[in-house]
């Protein structure tokens, strides 16, 4: 089991960039492969984008490709998402979960451990 925190949300303008973190406790994270989940209001969760447990590998959602890169520190225990040319539709409180699963999952079944979520707000 991994405990996850998210930090770096907030309030941006549509176009501009930034990017949240999440924080993991305990020595295993580095086996651990990583997702991004959002879930704007009123709608489900969805998935953003995962990557491998090496960092070598990624997967992300037709909506963000090209737009978002996710990445892995294992030596400082972190899992990012460069968000940039933001939209509004972007809006969403952004959760990153973590999985055993070798093949990168898109549902949320597949990931055992989550955090609290960090709020992004994207103006127009």
């Amino acid at each position: 089991q991994v405990q996850l925190v998210e930090s770096g949300g907030g309030l941006v303008q549509a176009g501009s960039s930034l990017r949240v973190s999440c924080a993991a406790s305990g020595r295993t994270f580095s086996t651990y492969a990583m997702g991004w989940f959002r879930q704007a209001p009123g709608k489900e969760r969805e998935f953003v984008a995962a990557i491998s447990w090496g960092g070598r590998t990624t997967r992300y959602s037709d909506s963000v490709n090209g737009r978002f890169t996710i990445s892995k520190d294992n030596a400082k225990n972190t899992l990012y998402l460069q968000m940039n040319s933001l939209k509004v539709e972007d809006t969403a409180v952004y959760y990153c979960a973590a999985t055993r699963y070798l093949v990168l999952p898109t549902t949320e079944s597949a990931y055992n451990d989550w955090g609290q979520g960090t709020q992004v707000t994207v103006s127009s």
